[in-house]
């Protein structure tokens, strides 16, 4: 039997959907691998978004259809992506200059833990059999302008992500600004964790026994 608790909810595509709706018109967008990737195949109406990734792309389109990929043309997650018009290809040293100099507005993460403070976890467990993956995600959050991070709000044993303080190796001190999961939209301040929007069915005191931190009690809305 399905654990009903895997139902409830925003699906990862409907919170890809949601981070779109907060990435401003005319962004540089750089997405990291899993659900970050869906975030490419909702830009609002009435938006542009160029959508940037380190191995070497500016103007990234969405995934091809199967069986009409190119082979050669991958994001930094190894998937098959398209163009827009007007892309531009360069060296992936080119690519993290870019990173590092401020130049990609928002950057959409996956996350292993944040913390309050918006510490970010996201590439080691700390485990000594841990296989290190760091990737650019240290140069993306110290050198974009906005980092959002969307994860599921627990992990496949009940663990919360939203922790007061992470316990695996950072990624980042203080780099997140908001986080989406499946329950809810949650955002970093001074103070701690804001929840500004519940998914549908989603209370806050169910929120808040899947936070492994004290979310502040001011009322969010409920989002559709």
């Amino acid at each position: 039997m399905s654990n009903p608790e895997q139902q409830i909810g925003w699906s990862r595509d409907d919170m890809a959907k949601r981070v779109a709706q907060d990435i401003p018109d005319g962004s540089v967008v750089n997405l990291g691998i899993g659900i970050p990737e869906k975030v490419a195949a909702y830009v609002p109406e009435g938006r542009e978004f160029i959508y940037h990734t380190e191995n070497g792309l500016l103007g990234m389109g969405e995934a091809p259809r199967d069986g009409e990929g190119d082979p050669e043309l991958i994001n930094a997650g190894k998937k098959q992506v398209t163009t827009i018009p007007g892309a531009s290809f360069f060296h992936h040293a080119d690519s993290f200059s870019m990173i590092r100099a401020g130049h990609i507005d928002v950057c959409v993460l996956g996350a292993m833990q944040v913390s309050e403070n918006g510490d970010l976890a996201n590439w080691s467990t700390g485990a000594p059999d841990a296989i290190p993956a760091v990737g650019g995600a240290m140069d993306l959050v110290a050198g974009v302008k906005t980092i959002y991070v969307i994860t599921q709000h627990c992990t496949k044993n009940g663990e919360p992500k939203l922790v007061d303080t992470c316990t695996y190796p950072l990624t980042g001190p203080g780099v997140v600004s908001r986080i989406y999961t499946d329950l809810a939209v949650i955002d970093v301040t001074p103070e701690g964790f804001q929840v500004v929007g519940l998914a549908p069915d989603i209370d806050l005191d169910y929120v808040q026994s899947k936070t492994g931190a004290t979310l502040l009690t001011a009322p969010p809305r409920i989002e559709t």
